[in-house]
């Protein structure tokens, strides 16, 4: 009797193991069909005791696994992943085609990302961002690309744990990419190695090859946090979240710049501009540090020691046109007392001598722009605020000629 039992146990394991094999061939069948339903539904069948199929129909099993939950190109995030899961069994049991399928899902996951930022379709391009970043997670960047699109999606919560995790992980980002010029379009183009590069180039549809530094992100990221925290009117979190990062980053200088950034949201303007002054000593050929301060001093009506440093900024970088734009605000800033007194004068003979005084005055001012707005027109001919600015300022100094000229270029 127990010979027998033995014997029926025996049968019904083969029964099910013969079972198992059906489905999965089925499921082969159905992915030839582009049936990925079905192929999923043989496969969870299958899957129920799959330990009892050897390991050449395992890997089988993963391998279809994959295919069908790929699918034709509209998978979901979740399916992809489960697709992925699979491809990466099937290849560490030696099956190539997988590590083949691998790889191009990868990348389409990637694409599928891209397409869906393009269509502003944030939530969708960070939930397949963060796919690929659980596929391989030493590719981090993926993780702070999905933290970015949730922030475009306004997801705060889930941006702000991604951000977390890049911050524990003390994620920096920066590094070298391998760059070169596409010939047909002019654009500057990375390549995902330096090999990848000089294989375009050698096919003359690229040029120049270059190596582009990558800066750090470890600034963006304290930053994005601040930011979303002080949405939140999460203060100490922001804060705490700011000197976390420069405890274990003192030297980057981004972080000062990100926590001046973030005093200035919180409305701690002077905190703000002392922050941009440490920076400033540290870092004295940083333009856009020199200009900032200067805006924060014009904020606070020191119109002064803002052109003092706007002056600076353009001893760093004599191009930087947005310093000498604001270098001109700056100057005629004292044009509105001017004319406030001009206009509040009366009829008689004082009166008349203070307004040609004033007057007088106000032309000085013009003139003393008029060299400084030249200059930042021959170096952005197309900046229509300076091109109209200067139009009125030659227009109050009597230089028809010269109203004449903006006015062309802005016909133009």
């Amino acid at each position: 009797m127990k010979t027998n039992i033995f014997v029926l146990g025996l049968s019904l394991f083969s029964m099910t193991v013969f079972a198992q094999k059906d489905q999965v061939k089925n499921a082969e069948d159905a992915l030839d069909d582009g049936n990925y339903a079905e192929a999923k539904a043989q496969l969870k069948i299958a899957e129920q005791n799959l330990g009892e199929l050897n390991d050449k129909w395992t890997e089988n099993f993963y391998f279809y696994k994959g295919k069908a939950y790929m699918g034709a190109g509209n998978a979901s995030a979740a399916d992809l992943k489960i697709a992925a899961e699979a491809f990466q069994k099937a290849a560490e049991m030696g099956n190539d085609d997988a590590a083949e399928s691998l790889m191009a899902l990868k990348n389409n996951l990637i694409q599928s990302a891209i397409d869906d930022q393009n269509k502003e379709e944030f939530a969708s391009a960070a939930e397949k961002l963060y796919a690929s970043y659980e596929l391989s997670q030493k590719d981090t960047i993926y993780l702070y690309y999905a933290a970015n699109n949730l922030v475009q999606a306004q997801d705060y919560a889930k941006a702000v744990e991604y951000l977390e995790m890049l911050n524990e992980m003390d994620y920096d980002g920066s590094g070298k990419e391998f760059v070169a010029v596409n010939v047909e379009t002019g654009e500057v183009e990375a390549f995902g190695s330096k090999e990848q590069r000089d294989l375009m180039v050698k096919t003359d549809q690229y040029k120049d090859p270059a190596v582009r530094e990558i800066p750090s992100k470890k600034g963006d990221i304290a930053q994005l946090i601040a930011r979303i925290y002080i949405s939140q009117k999460e203060y100490d979190k922001a804060v705490a979240a700011m000197d976390k990062a420069k405890a274990t980053n003192p030297d980057d200088m981004s972080l000062l710049k990100a926590e001046a950034n973030m005093y200035y949201q919180m409305g701690e303007k002077e905190k703000a501009r002392t922050i941009l002054e440490e920076l400033a000593e540290k870092d004295p050929n940083d333009a856009d540090t020199m200009n900032n301060i200067g805006l924060m001093y014009a904020e606070n009506g020191d119109n002064e020691k803002a052109v003092e440093f706007y002056n600076k900024a353009l001893e760093i970088d004599e191009e930087m046109n947005n310093a000498r734009i604001n270098k001109v605000a700056a100057i005629l800033a004292k044009e509105r007392e001017i004319i406030d007194e001009m206009n509040g004068l009366g009829m008689s003979k004082a009166d008349n001598e203070r307004y040609e005084e004033l007057d007088a005055k106000r032309k000085d001012l013009y003139k003393e722009v008029v060299p400084i707005l030249e200059k930042a027109i021959e170096i952005d001919p197309n900046n229509t605020d300076a091109i109209k600015t200067a139009m009125n300022i030659y227009s109050n100094l009597g230089n028809q000629e010269k109203v004449d000229e903006m006015k062309a270029k802005l016909n133009q």
